[in-house]
């Protein structure tokens, strides 16, 4: 019965295993992409912010368009009246009522004023693309931030791989030592060596998982949902080997976030120069209107009169002498178009400075693949020699210790250098602005 009891036991552990590995989804970088893009706060208010820069630009806020108003006054008032005529008459009247009541619309609309209206459209729609660029530069941020958390869980993961097979190692070395012991042929001391460097391994492992499982929930932070939600990632990490740095560059001019940013910062200071110097011209605006006038008094010579009718004109207005802000502004304005100019060349040298550097370190790390991946075969192939040798006796632990930790190492140390080259390639896609989304 107690036999039955704990076959159920273990098959019902078993079942539960294999439900809590299902309901870990495997997230590809594509699905981690999308979740950013989906919920990211970050982008959500870059977003806002771009639909606020669409809104702006219109020909009406531009001042192109006529402005139409429609007014009502009232004034009344109870007064106590007298007067006094010409052929010497008088005439008073106690809470005499007067009433007199004003309503229409009025239309006005400014025809000419500089060129600033133009100007003021213009600017406008550079506003709404920078809006545009920094949504984009925000995209890129987050999508090289999903990226570099994501690749950087893939290369934890693969240590614990690593890790985890040192340990079967380890294990295999601390049962082989027992037996040795237990037949005569090992000292308790190779015992409990193998114990200690077993436990270390156990030591590393768990480390590695706090690691492991704290990239997670940084991941699922970034990707905007329960720090908890359980899954996985894929396995493999690959490079692209192939980027040029001539392709590189031509694409980086092109499409930089922050290099766009400084093109259309220059132009917006150009174009706010052209608003500043339209205030040296005259403003013509047109007016019209259709009125309706009704007036009421206890007392004169018209008790109760109304009109109306259209009006119409124009008025025309230039300013002559401003205590010389006019000039004063413009030079300000000119500045501004200078210091536009040496911020976008600023940009530019610092763009060629960061893909330089990014390139020769993404060139470094392409060749450190390959090197690592000598070194992990080698120390894997040393392994094997040493652990055949360590089960007939003829090595000492501590060269099987040393030969074990070799091929850790060199296992850490290549898929170290897979994670530093993709954090290169991610780089210069930032840099470029071709980071996939």
């Amino acid at each position: 019965m107690n036999s039955n009891k704990n076959i159920f036991c273990l098959f019902f552990a078993f079942l539960c295993t294999v439900a809590s590995v299902n309901a870990q989804e495997l997230l590809t970088i594509e699905d981690a992409v999308k979740i950013a893009l989906d919920n990211n706060f970050e982008i959500k208010i870059a977003s806002n912010n771009l639909q606020i820069s669409e809104n702006n630009n219109t020909i009406g806020n531009a001042g192109m368009l006529p402005i139409a108003k429609a007014s009502v006054v009232d004034n009344n008032s109870i007064q106590n009246t007298s007067q006094t005529r010409q052929d010497g008459t008088s005439i008073a009247l106690d809470n005499a009522k007067n009433n007199n009541l004003n309503y229409g619309v009025g239309l006005d609309w400014t025809v000419f004023d500089g060129l600033r209206m133009f100007a003021r459209a213009e600017q406008l729609e550079e506003l709404k693309k920078l809006g545009e660029n920094e949504l984009k530069r925000t995209v890129l941020l987050k999508i090289g931030q999903v990226n570099l958390n994501y690749y950087d869980l893939v290369q934890q993961q693969q240590q614990l791989t690593a890790i985890d097979s040192s340990i079967s190692i380890s294990k295999e070395r601390l049962q082989l030592a027992k037996n040795r012991f237990s037949i005569g042929k090992a000292s308790k001391l190779e015992v409990l060596n193998a114990q200690v460097d077993l436990n270390t391994d156990q030591v590393a492992l768990l480390r590695q998982k706090e690691t492991y499982q704290n990239t997670k929930i940084l991941l699922n932070q970034i990707l905007a949902r329960d720090a908890n939600t359980p899954f996985t990632v894929v396995d493999a990490l690959k490079v692209n080997a192939q980027l040029k740095y001539d392709e590189l560059l031509n694409l980086s001019q092109k499409q930089n976030p922050a290099l766009q940013a400084q093109i259309i910062n220059n132009r917006i200071a150009e174009l706010q120069l052209k608003q500043v110097k339209g205030n040296r011209y005259p403003i013509l605006t047109l007016n019209s209107g259709y009125n309706f006038a009704d007036s009421k008094s206890s007392l004169g010579f018209t008790s109760q009169a109304n009109s109306k009718g259209l009006n119409y004109g124009f008025t025309a207005s230039m300013t002559i002498f401003d205590g010389f802000n006019q000039n004063r502004n413009e030079k300000n304005a000119k500045i501004e178009v200078d210091n536009a100019l040496i911020s976008l060349e600023q940009q530019n040298q610092f763009l060629i400075a960061q893909l330089a550097i990014n390139y020769q370190t993404y060139l470094t790390n392409i060749d450190l693949i390959s090197l690592e991946a000598n070194n992990e075969a080698i120390a894997r192939q040393n392994l094997d020699i040493t652990m055949d040798k360590f089960k007939i006796g003829t090595i000492t632990t501590l060269e099987f210790r040393t030969a074990q930790l070799n091929h850790v190492n060199a296992k850490l140390r290549y898929s170290n250098a897979q994670f530093q080259a993709k954090l290169s390639e991610i780089a210069l896609k930032e840099l470029t602005g071709t980071i996939n989304f």
